[in-house]
């Protein structure tokens, strides 16, 4: 996972060098997170209590974002490996009874009876620990995407609606739906900015990721999860999501159906998730979005996570990292979103504490994150099959990506 961080650090600051280079929901989200990008004063009050699972790289820079907000006690910290949990501990001032390593670690850690809990493990576990989160009466802030099958997203969506019901918080963490220029632009799409949709295009290009470890063993599978499908998705699930997103918060619906192709065309020695996916989403009165991705070296090709909609009077433009516009007859100069990354989560991590500590249990992000996971899923399906796969065909899809953890210490 520090390989991870370090590969997405380093595509933020290329994005900043280049000077360029996401339903339901959507308006109450924007109105309660919007004005934390300028908070400053660390909030008055008790500190919400929060356990962490998940402490590779992300759950490690996204701990140290929690405790800079001045809201929260790190508390308790859960993650498979002894080493990332022992970092994270000595880190965070977490003492050794707080510290919890194994596949049942977070349960453990939800035992020690934490206010709130981030998930920011392998994507395979945050449905069964944000339903437990929830069960043991715990605030629960997710990384995305949220799941890697269809019945994950349900126990999502199932979650997030037992959060409501129990009076608890349950926020995914999308950077680009609490960022003001694209909050602002797709508000004027959707009051008709570039009139109606003609077709539209999205994409995400990078170069690959770095192995953690050699493959061979159990432990060096887990490490290198982000190239395992069952674990991961996929990276049109783990990764493309972000584009996807923004297609979705376009749309406001999902498409009606998807077809196209992808393989392991060049990164062919870890895992066994594919680097290349080309697909066609169709949306209802004949708006196609086109879509691609590939996770390996570009040879100095433009990268980023990109979106445009073209309508019958402007343009869309939108680049995560990088500048978003609508160009046309209701021109938006928009701005630069080089921050994005980590702008973004912290907006959420001030919009969770404040909605923990002001009792709105709303939870307006958990739709969109279900449908825009399932938009994934969609993709995914119509490009391992070779098939045209339908919106109605995959919310009914009961297949389960088995995640085979054998070897693995509970």
């Amino acid at each position: 996972m520090k390989q991870i961080q370090e590969k997405r650090s380093q595509m933020s600051r290329a994005f900043s060098r280049r000077e360029f280079v996401a339903v339901t929901g959507a308006a109450g989200l924007a109105a309660a997170v919007a004005p934390v990008f300028a908070q400053q004063t660390p909030p008055a009050g008790p500190k919400i209590k929060l356990g962490v699972i998940g402490c590779g790289g992300r759950g490690q820079w996204i701990t140290d974002l929690f405790q800079k907000h001045g809201g929260y006690e790190i508390f308790a910290l859960a993650d498979y490996f002894q080493d990332r949990v022992n970092e994270a501990g000595g880190k965070f001032g977490v003492p050794d009874e707080r510290r919890f390593t194994g596949l049942s670690g977070y349960k453990r850690l939800l035992d020690a009876k934490p206010d709130a809990v981030a998930i920011i493990t392998p994507p395979c576990f945050r449905p069964e620990q944000a339903a437990a989160a929830v069960d043991a009466g715990c605030h629960a802030y997710l990384a995305k995407p949220i799941a890697v099958d269809v019945p994950g997203c349900q126990s999502i969506e199932a979650s997030g609606k037992k959060a409501t019901a129990k009076k608890l918080c349950f926020l995914v963490d999308f950077q680009t739906r609490v960022q003001p220029f694209y909050q602002e632009a797709i508000r004027l799409v959707h009051q008709g900015a570039i009139g109606d949709f003609a077709f539209g295009e999205a994409s995400y290009q990078c170069g690959r990721l770095d192995a953690q470890m050699p493959p061979g063993t159990p432990e060096a599978r887990l490490r290198n999860w982000v190239f395992d499908k069952a674990l991961s998705g996929d990276i049109i699930t783990e990764q493309n999501i972000h584009a996807l997103d923004v297609m979705n918060w376009v749309h406001k619906r999902p498409p009606l159906h998807a077809f196209g192709t992808g393989a392991r065309k060049v990164r062919v020695d870890v895992g066994d998730c594919w680097d290349t996916f080309s697909l066609i989403f169709q949306y209802p009165d004949n708006v196609g979005m086109t879509f691609n991705s590939r996770q390996f070296e570009g040879h100095g090709t433009s990268e980023g996570i990109l979106c445009r909609m073209f309508g019958s009077q402007g343009v869309l433009e939108t680049s995560y990292g990088g500048n978003v516009m609508i160009r046309g007859k209701n021109f938006y100069r928009g701005g630069n979103t080089k921050e994005i990354y980590l702008e973004g989560a912290n907006a959420n991590i001030a919009a969770f504490h404040k909605s923990v500590t002001g009792g709105d249990f709303a939870n307006p992000t958990v739709p969109p994150s279900v449908q825009s996971n399932l938009i994934t899923l969609l993709g995914r399906k119509a490009a391992y099959t070779g098939k045209l796969v339908t919106w109605d065909e995959i919310i009914k899809d009961t297949e389960r990506l088995d995640p085979k953890l054998d070897g693995l210490k509970a």
